[in-house]
């Protein structure tokens, strides 16, 4: 047993240096910064909620050296933000093919005192796509029952193999820190280096639950934003609606989910009722304000 024990925690070791490479102290809040992932070259992923200032943010790399850092852009849904460091980073290892409940994990992070940081726990509980309480929507959900300290946030978690299982944060659960899935992560990351943000859709309605006839649900049009997509449409309050492109919509987590896979200025279909006749209309989507 001393020497299986004795070989888990070199393998252990073995697995937080390797990791270490591809994590950076972040400096963008006061008193203590968090940590950051080297996803790509020159370009660092942290979690959004540690990012307070947009300018004068700098890094400690992992070689022990200061550098300056820019904000490319932000994702407050996710919790990702995404600095860039012009010639430094090797980007992290491969993803971690399965996650489940029970598998040792490690977060890493990275502090400018003490260097590279580790702590170990378990995924707790893994499921399928996974609405933020801020809006956005992970790929997965995978609860972490580790300790995440005030640094950690936005540092690697790996298994024990030193696969990639994505990024920690205690922002977006009350209950325990989440790991955001790295599938999330490459997504959010495309099209912050492409837009500086992350457009969402949005019809322009107010909606509330009905039931229907046969067990079936829909949303009934409480109100309508003047001039938005859905007004221009010709939807009306009082209409029922059933379905955004082709998923059927029973509350508005279903609506918001049908409108993440359609990027704004796209044509969907609503399938909706009117005075108890189905009827289908073509809707443009329009980009969800920023605040």
């Amino acid at each position: 047993m001393s020497n299986e024990l004795a070989t888990l925690s070199k393998e252990l070791a073995k697995a937080v240096e390797q990791a270490g490479q591809y994590v950076a102290a972040v400096h963008a809040r006061p008193r203590f910064p968090s940590s950051g992932v080297f996803w790509r070259p020159g370009v660092i992923v942290t979690a959004e909620h540690t990012i307070r200032r947009e300018e004068e943010i700098a890094v400690t790399l992992p070689n022990g050296t200061n550098a300056q850092a820019t904000l490319a852009g932000t994702d407050p849904g996710t919790d990702l933000a995404v600095l860039r460091v012009e010639g430094a980073g090797q980007p992290a290892g491969a993803a971690a093919g399965t996650v489940a409940p029970g598998h040792l994990a490690l977060a890493i992070g990275r502090s400018p005192d003490s260097g590279v940081n580790a702590t170990m726990g378990i995924i707790s509980a893994v499921s399928g796509e996974w609405r933020t309480w801020r809006g956005g929507r992970l790929d997965h959900y995978i609860r972490l029952d580790l300790t995440l300290y005030p640094g950690s946030s936005g540092g690697l978690v790996i298994n024990t193999a030193g696969e990639v299982i994505g990024i920690a944060t205690s922002a977006l659960s009350r209950i325990a820190g989440l790991a955001i899935p790295a599938a999330t992560i490459n997504r959010v990351v495309d099209e912050i280096l492409a837009r500086g943000h992350v457009s969402r859709g949005y019809l322009g309605v107010g909606l509330q639950p009905v039931e229907l006839p046969d067990h079936q649900k829909g949303l009934i049009v409480v109100s309508l934003e003047s001039n938005g997509p859905a007004a221009k449409a010709g939807v009306l309050i009082g209409d029922i609606i059933t379905a955004v492109a082709g998923t059927d919509v029973g509350d508005t987590d279903d609506v918001q989910l049908a409108l993440e896979r359609q990027a704004p200025g796209s044509t969907a279909e609503l399938g909706l009722l009117r005075g108890g006749e189905p009827r289908k209309l073509s809707i443009v989507v329009g980009e969800r304000r920023r605040s």
